[in-house]
């Protein structure tokens, strides 16, 4: 295969350097993009009994929230692809501080769905897809390590959302709080501030050519190469074309991507719903609402230690190499926590099950976007990741309204937690099963090449 064009313009991502205040800017932005929904939960009750709505109406502003932000990932690697990551992130965090301030001036549970769900959860869109994609252009080596430290910034968010939400409600009232919240949230301008653009061909170079040598040998992707095929469609070119300039349609046929898309669509269906209903739940059961909140703390600390922790393991010469395997664990593990929640009937069983939760959460998050890139390769992650938050936004649009259905109907939370932890492990088992069937077919297709390689060199 011929060299890129940038070929003599980057040696390979640098690992290390400038990435790990890139590292930094990314734990910000990707901590408020994960973190910032599940911690309005706390004004959750007080906004219920403000606009008198029910358990599955408000528990619509964090589904469209988050579906939004992961339905606009098509959008947001389209502006990365075009502008880079600097400029989106900058205009994401704007969007979340307008958002915010005008949420703070609603008068009713429509127009928070609109301010909270879509402005806001746009602009954390905007945020979370960039800051991952470009640790990929950063990092090679140390990948899953710069993956997780990153990925840490969402439990520290936490830890410091939940205790400040509920000190900010007591002081300011639930609008003022918003107007503050709004302001914070600008913070994500700096954040992507520091996302010092890299040399055009520094993601290419090295990730390109041995990702996409490796992925030849694999079945994975044609071995003559896509920048070949690129040159020879340049000319004439029609809409679908362009489109899939930014956004590589040709995934869809990959078994691996197939495989990770089906089994993380089915996790998203229980995978918010019992941090958005974890505070309610506590005060349901009579626990004061600073000790909810803290349930929250708790969680977000161990998380805080579990994400870095998995990403130190998952790098590990043990781990890597089947780190599908290891991802498939770390859901079904989630799952188990939420089928053993309605046994916790304390509050000393809810800090026991807000740790472990905590736990498998972290390690789910931190292997969440380093096993798709271990899929399909640096070169195609960009289109990857949008293609992938958009199919999940559905599950995740309803997983925590069809939460709040069940508390509805049955007066009780642990039909709810039921619900999350059946379909997490459903999911867990799914994907170990498919991708033990996955790396068969790899270990056999490899096999027949190398048959194929020897063949013309027997008399």
């Amino acid at each position: 295969m011929p060299a890129p064009p940038e070929a003599g313009r980057a040696p390979g991502p640098p690992d290390g350097g400038w990435g790990w205040v890139v590292v930094f800017g990314a734990f910000v932005s990707i901590g408020f993009a994960y973190a910032f929904p599940k911690g309005l939960a706390i004004f959750f009750k007080e906004i219920q009994d403000f606009f008198g709505t029910s358990y599955s109406e408000i528990a619509w502003v964090s589904s469209i929230m988050l579906a939004t932000t992961y339905g606009a990932g098509p959008i947001s690697s389209i502006l990365v692809n075009r502008y880079g990551s600097r400029p989106v992130v900058m205009f994401g965090g704007l969007l979340c501080g307008v958002g915010m301030i005008s949420a703070a001036f609603c008068t009713s549970i429509l127009q928070l769905y609109i301010c909270v769900g879509f402005i806001t959860g746009f602009g954390l869109a905007l945020n979370l897809q960039p800051s991952v994609i470009i640790i990929g252009k950063y990092f090679l080596k140390r990948r899953p390590i710069a993956n997780g430290l990153a990925m840490a910034g969402s439990p520290v968010m936490l830890c410091t959302l939940a205790p400040l939400n509920q000190f900010l409600f007591d002081s300011f009232g639930w609008r003022g709080s918003f107007l503050i919240l709004g302001a914070i949230l600008l913070n994500c301008c700096v954040a992507g501030a520091l996302f010092r653009p890299i040399g055009a061909g520094t993601a290419l170079v090295k990730t390109q050519v041995t990702e996409e040598a490796k992925e030849a040998l694999k079945g994975k992707i044609p071995e003559d190469g896509p920048m070949e095929n690129r040159a020879e469609e340049e000319g004439g070119k029609d809409c679908f074309e362009k489109i899939n300039q930014y956004l590589d349609f040709s995934l869809f046929k990959h078994r691996g991507f197939l495989i990770y898309l089906i089994g993380n669509v089915l996790m998203f269906l229980g995978f918010f719903a019992p941090i958005v209903f974890l505070a309610p739940y506590a005060k349901h059961t009579g626990i004061d609402e600073y000790s909810a909140a803290f349930l929250l703390s708790i969680l977000a600390i161990v998380d805080m230690v579990a994400r870095p922790t998995t990403g130190i393991v998952a790098n590990s010469k043990w781990v890597r190499p089947r780190i599908q395997y290891f991802f498939s664990f770390a859901i079904a593990f989630n799952g188990a926590c939420h089928l053993l929640c309605p046994l916790a009937s304390s509050y000393t069983g809810l800090i026991v099950y807000s740790s472990f939760f905590g736990l498998a959460f972290g390690m789910v998050c931190a292997m969440l976007f380093e096993t798709l890139m271990d899929l399909v390769g640096a070169a195609r992650f960009t289109s990857a990741v949008g293609l992938v938050t958009i199919a999940e936004c559905c599950t995740i649009l309803l997983g925590p309204p069809i939460g709040g259905i069940l508390i509805d109907t049955f007066g009780d939370y642990k039909y709810m937690f039921i619900k999350c932890g059946s379909v997490m492990v459903l999911a867990g088992t799914f994907l170990f099963i498919m991708n033990y069937y996955n790396y068969r077919m790899l270990a056999k297709e490899e096999k027949e090449r190398k048959t194929k390689e020897e063949e013309p060199k027997s008399p």
